[in-house]
């Protein structure tokens, strides 16, 4: 538990940004990118005026911090990414408004060179480069005002498997509605496609309350993610295997709204952010749950990283 007020003087670049295991997270109240060390403490604000954020990736080889903006409301194609130094400073636009509609969870794949995200009112997985150029629609989950009224087809959460080069998403369904889908499919288009008509899409689990983000465990290959919607299932933590399928287990429940999950595999750490304002770690296995921030503004995404 920390200090819950961030002070004006606290915007300023900080160039001496030299702890090394940091947590970045955004908080859609006050539509600001905020850091704080994996204890709580440390915490400063580094980027205000977002429009406002969801998801956040971090490059730490390049030092440098995307973030999405989801725009100025649902009706409205004004999504945009930006990207900025790990301190805060050098903001650029790299996806312009327009370009995306609501742009959701975006990770990042440093060795390919390439930014992965989701559109919720665009209906798409969406991909480019790391300087936003080679813009590509990966998944199309729907076209038009008629689809984008059907949350089944909304893509929220998105994660990568490197190595086996397949990437994961969530459609969340409505509310409370048990609709929610993971899917899976390679990174590629296979030769011939369209993304509106894949042929290698599969639906790892389907009927579930509201899967937000997602997190892959590449080195024990686990899928994990958060979930809104009612209980027992809705507002937890789960995870799965992905190469045996086995039924999703739940991790940590009681959440209040759930949405950003992080994970520290070296650890054996995970980091989870509800809309209610608060922050979480726990193990990977869903023990030894605290918390570091309580009812602190309203949290989307949160990343980690070691700088």
């Amino acid at each position: 538990m920390t200090d819950a007020n961030a002070t004006d003087t606290e915007l300023s670049p900080d160039r001496d940004f030299a702890v090394r295991r940091r947590l970045f997270f955004l908080e859609v109240s006050t539509n600001r990118i905020q850091a704080m060390n994996p204890d709580g403490s440390g915490r400063k604000v580094i980027v205000a005026d977002c429009q406002p954020p969801d998801g956040i990736a971090i490059d730490v080889g390049n030092s440098h911090i995307y973030w999405t903006n989801m725009g100025s409301g649902v009706a409205v194609n004004d999504g945009s990414i930006e990207r900025a130094n790990i301190d805060g400073s050098a903001r650029k636009v790299i996806v312009p408004p327009g370009v995306t509609f609501t742009p959701k969870q975006i990770q990042i794949d440093r060795r390919g060179g390439k930014l992965y995200w989701c559109d919720r009112e665009g209906m798409q997985v969406m991909r480019c480069n790391l300087d936003g150029s080679e813009i590509e629609t990966l998944i199309e989950a729907g076209c038009g005002d008629m689809d984008r009224r059907d949350p089944t087809r909304w893509c929220i959460g998105v994660t990568i498997d490197t190595e086996r080069r397949k990437i994961y998403w969530s459609q969340k369904g409505p509310d409370n509605a048990g609709r929610g889908r993971i899917f899976r499919a390679d990174i590629d288009i296979p030769r011939g496609e369209h993304p509106a008509n894949r042929s290698d899409i599969e639906v790892l689990f389907n009927g579930l309350p509201e899967p937000i983000h997602l997190e892959f465990d590449l080195a024990n290959r686990v899928l994990y993610w958060t979930d809104r919607g009612d209980p027992p299932r809705g507002n937890t933590v789960n995870r799965a295997r992905v190469d045996i399928r086995t039924e999703p287990e739940i991790l940590i429940t009681h959440l209040m709204e759930g949405i950003g999950i992080a994970l520290d595999v070296a650890g054996n750490q995970m980091f989870i952010t509800d809309l209610a304002g608060s922050i979480y770690s726990a193990d990977l296995d869903g023990k030894n749950k605290r918390n570091l921030l309580w009812s602190q503004g309203n949290f989307t995404g949160i990343g980690y990283a070691e700088i």
